[in-house]
């Protein structure tokens, strides 16, 4: 498996298509954000806009192999196996974007009434959710699922709306806890959420891996 994150990772930093959605995010961050406001509040806007940016990096995983690639991977190592590695890959780059993110916000943003600790725990949880239910809506929006560009691109996006504003939504859940914990001054740590999030994670992954074996 280690060799097959790194083939997907390198496919994907060679490519340069990563260069698209994290500037967006970079730049969503940038009008968005500055230095001195209120820290879980800051946190609460970066990792909203986390999980559509994880959904597109997970899709482009998916779907940057060419399909004679695919197939002699598939051959070597099993479908379902490279399915998997592509997606794990995507969550990987954007879990570490997001937690560069998280860290560098919560150092210049206000933290006079809250313990600098404990809202970077709570960023960090709050990523962690948003990076889990995005790599859910990406792997639902792309093969074996959805082949066409469009398609695909319409349930991203309708994906990732859904989940950061339906009652219920492991992402809604930490981000209203986030911009309410900024009112209140204090800190919510969303274990709750972040069990969501990985089951709806794992749900979806394995869907897209069981399928991937007799659909492509």
């Amino acid at each position: 498996m280690t060799a097959l994150l790194r083939y997907h990772t390198a496919l994907l930093l060679r490519s340069q298509r990563w260069l698209a959605p994290f500037l967006l995010y970079a730049a969503y961050l940038a009008v968005g954000v500055r230095a001195g406001e209120p820290v879980l509040g800051t946190l609460g806007y970066a990792t909203a806009g986390l999980l559509p940016v994880t959904a597109w990096v997970v899709r482009l995983c998916l779907g940057q192999e060419p399909a004679a690639a695919r197939s002699v991977l598939a051959a070597a190592a099993g479908r379902e196996r490279a399915h998997l590695a592509a997606v794990l890959a995507g969550l990987g780059c954007a879990a570490l974007v997001g937690t560069v993110a998280v860290l560098g916000l919560t150092a210049i943003s206000d933290l006079r009434r809250v313990d600098p600790f404990a809202a970077g725990a709570a960023g960090l949880l709050a990523t962690a959710v948003c990076v889990l239910t995005g790599t859910a809506v990406g792997t639902l929006s792309a093969r074996p699922f959805l082949h066409a560009r469009g398609p695909s691109l319409a349930a991203l996006v309708l994906g990732s709306l859904l989940a950061l504003v339906t009652s219920g939504s492991p992402a809604k859940s930490v981000m209203t806890g986030l911009v309410t914990g900024d009112r209140t001054a204090t800190v919510p740590l969303p274990w709750l959420a972040l069990v969501g999030a990985l089951l709806v994670a794992a749900g979806a992954v394995a869907l897209a891996c069981r399928a991937t074996a007799w659909r492509e």
